[in-house]
């Protein structure tokens, strides 16, 4: 395939389009020549089987082939996200391969071949800008397939597998066909909005209405027992408590410390953040959201090298001629202040707003220019700029607060250490915890505790539900035996044994607060649809659901502009709820409650807004393309689900877990690398 390219005109102004969502069609994989051993050394070239598939084989390089696609598609969540975090396994990537090989087998057994001549067109289409006048780049293709797919041959074999499987969607789904009625029933329902009161009645509420005479409870405890029999031992322990933070504030720092630490802080430690440069590129109609995604392509390429960076001064050109964020574009595209790191945002999470973009410049090199990444009605292009220095005064409180805590868990596991080596000798908490209160800086009262009866998986007052203290209890079977000192909430824990109570059925006195709270969800459950019956029969509209609910002792809740097929704030999600909610008009409520889940919900409507008939009409071709687009994706994947099924029932579907095992020991579990170059489309044939 490459000497159809190697005539082919090379030109200077090649950009390479940007990538569309890869569907099956997209995430074909080569089929090629396969020998015998291999190693997983260099998996864009190994032909070691995972699977076999038929009579097929898909490969190592296969794998890798499909993961580098994988990763293109999602290299809009920004460099750190990476295809573990969305779900993507190596499993999962596995089983979306043999999916693409049963899509070529039987593309293969109706004769649905791609020509040379089709694999040399799409490629030339999708590395030759349109706009530029420039034709085909040969070398310039050669260098983004090898640097970014490991082979061209792979690459080209996969771009003809992936026609055969678009030729074989086009020829499944040529009989599909949507109603203009039931795509503006659709229209209707998802763009008509109300104005809402409703009130979710649930058990939990009710309960807290409930009262219950000691004779209730009683009677609810004698036929229930078995219900509260405690099936593992109960033990009462007192502890003795080093309070950490009280601890370290006794702890002397000086700024000779605080400057040793400074001194000692790796190089990216000291970086107080850094400065950025962005072009903005607006999102004006949905409409032209490609043209937009396209354009931001194209910047990327013109600016950035094959090392990922852009010069300052480039980069700005580029900014006062594009970008449509008028304050930062004069500046040449400077942010006004660095960007520093949040500690509240989780590494690899997915991008919400700017700010959450912004992070991911923190990990670049300087001068690295990111691919276009969306949030909001725009795209950004950043460039990371230079750090920003922390000082010693800036970083001054941060490192004491460090230094004090590091400091002070060292010093209260020490006095923890010698409060049980004490209780240890004296069988006597209060002795100890007066001849430690000094160097714990506490109070003796403050330091000895005793729990209630407690077993393993309870919520200990002070500590909470904590495994670690559930071991250092769990040998302790005498009283005044004690354990070792383990670390709990806030400090440090050295228990001693007081009480030992076997597996029985406690006295209603000991889970007394338990059978009250099960009597009364038990009410609550028995009362909860009648409640809710009482309500909507009392609600003839919105106001007078507000003054019922009022009456019942529940909560009315408003909820504006909601739109079908979303949550409905405390109600929930469900279709029911959307089915009865589309009914009503305005002033109306629902006649009978709605189940949603564990609740009932009574609904009103006090404002009803229908879509537009007229912005349907401006949307119609395109509402009836994407409805008709996902009713052939649909009816494809039912297709491909189904011949999957009769191969697997044949016993035609192995899959290699040894090699599929090595594979996974080499996958990396940091972020995805920024894609080098510029992103490919392969787009999906005319329908």
């Amino acid at each position: 395939m490459l000497k159809f390219f190697s005539r082919l005109e090379k030109t200077r102004g090649v950009v390479i389009i940007s990538f569309a969502v890869l569907v099956v069609l997209g995430l074909v994989v080569a089929g090629y020549n396969r020998g015998g051993g291999t190693a997983i050394a260099n998996p864009s070239n190994s032909r070691e089987a995972l699977a076999k598939v038929g009579g097929d084989e898909v490969t190592v390089a296969d794998y890798t082939l499909l993961k580098k696609k994988i990763e293109n598609q999602y290299s809009q969540f920004g460099s750190q996200i990476s295809l573990a975090q969305l779900g993507m396994t190596p499993e999962r990537i596995l089983d979306q391969a043999i999916n693409a090989r049963i899509a070529l087998q039987e593309a293969r057994r109706l004769g649905l071949a791609a020509s040379d001549e089709e694999v040399r067109d799409l490629i030339q289409k999708q590395f030759t800008d349109p706009t530029s006048g420039g034709g085909f780049d040969f070398q310039r293709y050669k260098d983004y397939v090898v640097r970014n797919y490991g082979s061209v041959t792979l690459y080209e074999q996969s771009v003809r597998d992936a026609l055969a499987a678009s030729k074989l969607r086009a020829y499944v789904t040529a009989g599909v066909q949507v109603s203009e009625a039931e795509v503006k029933e659709n229209y209707q329902r998802e763009n008509t909005s109300f104005d809402l009161t409703y009130v979710p009645v649930e058990a939990a509420e009710l309960a807290q209405k409930i009262t219950a005479s000691d004779e209730d409870l009683r009677q609810f405890f004698d036929a229930h027992k078995t219900d509260y029999r405690l099936l593992e031992p109960q033990k009462q322990i007192r502890y003795v408590f080093i309070n950490q933070e009280k601890v370290g504030q006794k702890l002397s720092i000086s700024d000779e410390d605080l400057r040793k630490e400074y001194d000692s802080l790796a190089p990216e430690n000291k970086m107080a953040g850094v400065r950025v440069q962005q072009i903005v590129l607006k999102v004006a109609d949905p409409k032209l959201e490609q043209d937009v995604l396209n354009k931001a392509t194209a910047l990327v390429g013109k600016v950035r090298k094959e090392d990922l960076t852009a010069s300052e001064e480039e980069f700005a050109d580029l900014a006062r001629g594009n970008s449509q964020d008028p304050a930062t574009a004069k500046t040449g595209g400077w942010l006004p202040a660095p960007v520093k790191r949040n500690p509240n945002k989780k590494p690899a999470s997915a991008p919400g707003n700017v700010a959450d973009l912004l992070q991911n410049t923190l990990d670049w090199k300087e001068g690295q220019v990111g691919d276009p990444l969306k949030t909001g009605n725009a795209y950004y292009i950043f460039r990371r700029g230079p750090a920003v220095p922390k000082t010693f005064e800036d970083a001054k409180q941060e490192l004491l607060v460090s230094l004090r805590n590091r400091r002070s868990y060292a010093v209260a596991q020490g006095v923890a250490q010698k409060a049980e080596d004490l209780l240890k000798q004296t069988k006597d908490p209060q002795k100890v915890a007066q001849q430690l209160a000094a160097e714990a800086n506490m109070k003796p009262e403050e330091m000895v505790k005793t729990t209630g009866f407690i077993k393993p998986g309870d919520d200990v007052k002070d500590i909470g539900s904590s495994p670690q203290f559930e071991d250092a209890v769990k040998p302790l079977e005498e009283p005044g035996q004690v354990g070792d000192r383990v670390g709990v909430k806030d400090g440090f824990a050295v228990p001693m044994l007081v009480e030992r109570r076997d597996p029985r059925i406690p006295d209603f006195e000991e889970v007394r607060d338990k059978v009250a709270q099960d009597f009364k969800e038990s009410r609550a459950h028995d009362q909860l649809e009648q409640t809710a019956r009482d309500l909507a029969a009392n609600a003839s509209g919105p106001d007078a659901l507000k003054a019922a609910a009022g009456k019942l002792g529940l909560k009315a809740e408003d909820e504006k502009n909601f739109k079908l097929g979303r949550p409905l704030g405390k109600a929930g999600a469900d279709p029911a709820l959307d089915a009865a909610i589309l009914a009503l008009k305005s002033g109306e409520t629902t006649k009978t409650p709605v189940k949603v889940g564990d609740k009932w919900v009574v609904v009103g409507v006090s404002n009803r807004k229908d879509a537009d008939p007229a912005e349907f009409d401006k949307q119609r071709t395109q509402l009836l393309e994407t409805a008709l687009r996902e009713r052939r994706d649909q009816l494809f994947d039912e297709y491909l689900t189904d011949a999957r099924r009769k191969l697997e029932g044949k016993g035609g579907i192995t899959i290699y877990q040894d090699t599929l095992a090595k594979l996974e020991e080499l996958e990396e579990p940091a972020a995805r690398p920024p894609t080098q170059g510029l992103p490919i489309q392969i787009p999906p044939q005319s329908k």
